[in-house]
């Protein structure tokens, strides 16, 4: 007898996805799927590989395979103005930074990392060498004058640095200088799934899709115990973790599909990235309508 797999489901290794995990284990539903934690990039090219079925996958890189992929709808991780964790880090005020100045790329994203670029040449007429170092900013910045810098350790280097002293560190918000730039949300990763799963098996998708929206509606519920469960392991205070998920998105509403698109456009000029058509993105569908056509105007999960 042939016992079906597990789906193998991607877990994307920071802060910021807790709440999106949080209610899988309390309501037993990750003992339906086979997760995979890692960081963003590694977690991107195992989807695209075929080794996973389902997960979360960086902008830039849904953008380049959305042939072979297909949306969930939620979760997400956006933002509609500052998120905290995506940051361009300068040793000068930005005004101050030299035409030509020496960038480190100490990200896991792809997408934290084209966005970087894309708002340095284009929106502050800067031409940056760039170099790839370690996700840490000590050595980022060692001998750069600047580094584009996501997740934990960049909300670690925002909180440390959040009022600019004399000689300190400067901390520039990349998604709220993207929706200053365009008056859009920033949509930094989407969940997807591989097409050929979801059309052999559209019942184990739509329930891992549903178990993700629970798990969000949980921990919104319960965004005490999530503030109180993460600050008992990170080194922040449970102040700033619930001031980071606020800020933080896990839906895709209209105005998250215009940022995706609009981000798609600017980008296509970076990478081998062709913009969306008009009524792109594709999303997994099933007869009981879970997919495209459950997109809301202004998505519910936020914590």
């Amino acid at each position: 007898m042939n016992i079906a797999r597990r789906p193998r489901v991607g877990h994307i290794a920071f802060l910021n996805c807790l709440p999106i995990y949080w209610g899988l284990a309390r309501t037993g539903a990750l003992l339906d799927v086979d997760l995979h934690r890692a960081p963003p990039d590694e977690l991107s090219r195992l989807l695209v590989a075929g080794d996973l079925d389902i997960g979360p996958i960086t902008l830039v890189e849904y953008l380049r395979h959305s042939g072979d992929l297909l949306l969930i709808p939620d979760p997400a991780v956006a933002a509609d103005g500052p998120v905290l964790s995506v940051n361009l880090v300068t040793k000068t005020p930005l005004a101050e930074l030299p035409a030509a100045p020496r960038v480190s790329l100490a990200s896991t994203s792809r997408t934290g990392v084209l966005l970087g670029r894309m708002l340095l040449e284009d929106r502050y007429g800067r031409k940056p060498s760039y170099t790839v170092t370690e996700p840490d900013i000590e050595s980022a910045l060692r001998d750069a004058d600047a580094a584009v810098l996501i997740g934990d350790e960049a909300l670690h280097v925002f909180h440390a640095h959040r009022t600019p002293e004399p000689g300190g560190l400067h901390v520039l918000d990349l998604a709220a200088e993207w929706k200053d730039w365009t008056g859009l949300p920033m949509v930094f990763a989407v969940w997807a799934v591989r097409r050929e799963y979801a059309e052999a098996h559209p019942g184990i998708v739509k329930d891992v899709h549903l178990a993700f929206r629970d798990s969000v509606q949980r921990s919104r519920e319960e965004i005490g115990e999530v503030v109180a469960s993460a600050a008992r392991w990170e080194p922040f205070p449970p102040a700033a973790l619930a001031e980071y998920f606020e800020r933080l998105q896990f839906g895709l509403g209209e105005r998250h599909l215009a940022g995706l698109r609009e981000f798609a456009s600017r980008a296509s000029r970076y990478a081998d990235i062709a913009p969306l058509r008009a009524d792109g993105p594709e999303f997994f569908e099933t007869p009981g309508g879970i997919g495209g056509a459950r997109i809301d105007p202004e998505p519910e999960i936020r914590l």
